[in-house]
């Protein structure tokens, strides 16, 4: 049975910004104030009549309908809030204050769009969780996983992509892929158009089949493609370094002009947690690595050294240290310059991780010094091989700046535990035994020829 209010409080409640409701004990509107309206988008008399689950959010539903009965019991409701779907598809956040009329049979409740409120509270949490996860993800694939499920939150993502841009490469290489959680298995090229447009012109995009004012490759692709598309551009001091794009299918358009801004907030936070975790990865990198060779510098040695060194006594095994210094480098450092010198040593580290095993770790100590670490528990045997590997690896000349060096080094070898237990005392073995065969090698050299056989390139003039 319709209730109507009198026709004065009806203008009364006409006035109010909040919507008051009246639903029957069916879950059917039997009043809506004109307030209605401007927050559901739908007129009084399309709403009179009609089931208010409806409108209410899908992934809302199940608790909305559990607040509605208890509120049928007796127990009115303060503060709920759900999400409502508008006449034009938009989501609409709703503050909700309920009783129930027993000798009506009527629910009334008094609604408030709390929209903005809403979208400003998530806004500032998205921006303190996408901080957080750039501080705590241990990469870049953890963070954007984090990325995606803090956008989730904000706006549907069935599709999500990171794509990045290659600077050496024509197209954008994708960083992560996901669909409902799965990898994703839609085509990259789509995506990757995307990527180029929204980069080219630094502007967040929707794409749909209705899209107009897009370029000729777009409507191409909204021709072939049945795919709704948002795009924003990842944005840093540095100039457009990808995109976040968002896919849903054209059956299921859930992205509008609104979600365009949105996108491209959550955008421009993630390009700034990519170039902070970019920049402390290269921090720690130019902490472990050496910078001209690439190979793990002095301190990242001992560390694995010592780590290597707790394995081995834990597992009663063997390791193997040597210890490499390149014969007559200084007669190349002053003969033809660093420049030529700085990429003697490059050549050399190429050729020196080329003819060891994956497992083992191959280190620059600074100069012309490197350390190769063998694990495994390599026989006296295994590690004499080795030595021979590489020796015979430096007998064809490096070639480079117009030049071929044929250039040889000493090579000092200890072993765990005959000759140390610690990773000072074997360094230290090992270079007493490098510079024991530097001193023989070079009273070889002064019996039977140069320091170093430098020869000019035939093709050089």
């Amino acid at each position: 049975m319709k209730t109507e209010p009198p026709s004065s409080l009806e203008t009364v409640l006409d006035l109010m910004l909040d919507a008051v409701c009246v639903v029957d004990a069916d879950g059917c509107f039997v009043y809506v104030s004109a307030a209605c309206e401007s927050i559901f988008g739908y007129t009084q008399e399309e709403m009179i009549g009609r089931q208010m689950m409806e409108l209410v959010a899908p992934e809302d539903r199940e608790r909305t309908l559990l607040a509605a009965q208890q509120v049928m019991s007796g127990q009115p409701s303060l503060h709920f809030e759900n999400r409502y779907i508008r006449r034009d598809g938009q989501r609409v956040d709703i503050m909700w204050s309920a009783r129930w009329s027993e000798d009506d049979q009527l629910r009334v409740g008094v609604a408030r769009d709390i929209t903005r409120r809403k979208r400003s509270e998530s806004l500032q949490e998205a921006v303190y969780a996408i901080s957080e996860a750039a501080h705590n993800a241990a990469d870049l694939t953890s963070l954007f996983e984090q990325v995606h499920q803090i956008t989730s939150r904000l706006i549907p993502t069935p599709s999500f992509f990171v794509a990045l841009n290659a600077p050496d490469q024509g197209r954008p290489t994708f960083a992560y892929v996901r669909t409902d959680g799965e990898p994703a298995r839609l085509p990259l090229d789509p995506a990757a158009v995307l990527c180029a447009e929204v980069t080219r012109t630094g502007q967040a995009l929707l794409l749909t089949a209705s899209s107009e004012n897009v370029c000729d490759t777009l409507k191409a692709l909204t021709a072939t493609e049945s795919f709704c598309w948002l795009a924003a551009p990842l944005s840093t001091r540095q100039g457009c370094i990808g995109a976040l794009l968002l896919n849903d299918t054209a059956q299921n358009a859930t992205y509008c002009e609104q979600d365009i801004d949105l996108l491209q907030f959550i955008a421009n936070q993630v390009a700034t947690a990519i170039e902070r975790k970019q920049l402390q990865a290269r921090l720690e990198r130019m902490a472990q690595y050496d910078e001209l060779t690439g190979l793990p510098n002095r301190a990242f040695l001992f560390d694995r050294l010592k780590t290597a060194l707790a394995r081995a006594r834990r597992n009663d095994e063997r390791l193997s240290l040597l210890y490499l210094d390149l014969n007559g480098f200084k007669q190349v450092n002053d003969g033809y310059g660093h420049s030529v010198g700085d990429l003697l040593l490059q050549a050399f580290a190429r050729r020196l991780t080329q003819h060891t095993r994956e497992t083992d770790t191959v280190a620059r100590m600074g100069g012309d010094e490197f350390v190769v670490l063998l694990e495994g528990s390599p026989t006296a045997a295994d590690t004499a091989v080795v030595v021979t590997h590489i020796l015979a690896a430096m007998q064809a000349p490096i070639e480079l700046a117009g030049l071929a060096l044929a250039v040889q080094p000493s090579i000092g070898v200890a072993h765990f535990p005959e000759h140390g237990t610690d990773e000072a005392s074997l360094l230290r073995r090992a270079d007493e035994a490098m510079y024991q065969a530097k001193s023989a090698s070079a009273q070889q050299r002064a019996n039977n020829g140069p320091v170093v056989d430098i020869a000019l390139h035939q093709n050089h003039r």
